[in-house]
């Protein structure tokens, strides 16, 4: 079950390169960093969120970071952004041992 984890984290990493400040102009865009960031205030202490530019047809994805909420740990969580319904949801906090990401 968790032998694909490792690739949609690095296939999720792979787009960071490709965000913008461009891409948070547009609309998809700014509501997947919106809604994700809402989610995620509850575990990651003022989150830092890069929205993949291309998501898929259907989805936004994004992957946020930041200190944990009453821990000392930074992690990341992976979300998907409904396009259609424009629901969020947000994945379990990965340990930065796990995944390493970079926000200037």
């Amino acid at each position: 079950m968790f032998r694909s984890h490792p690739l949609l984290v690095a296939t999720a990493l792979a787009f960071i390169p490709f965000a913008s400040s461009a891409l948070a102009s547009s609309g998809d865009a700014w509501d997947v960093a919106a809604k994700c960031t809402v989610l995620a205030e509850s575990r990651i202490e003022q989150p830092k969120v890069v929205v993949d530019p291309f998501g898929t047809e259907s989805y936004g994805v994004a992957i946020l970071t930041g200190k944990a909420v009453g821990a000392d740990a930074i992690v990341s969580s992976i979300c998907v952004y409904d396009k259609k319904s424009q629901a969020a949801e947000i994945g379990g906090e990965l340990p930065a041992d796990q995944v390493t990401i970079s926000i200037p």
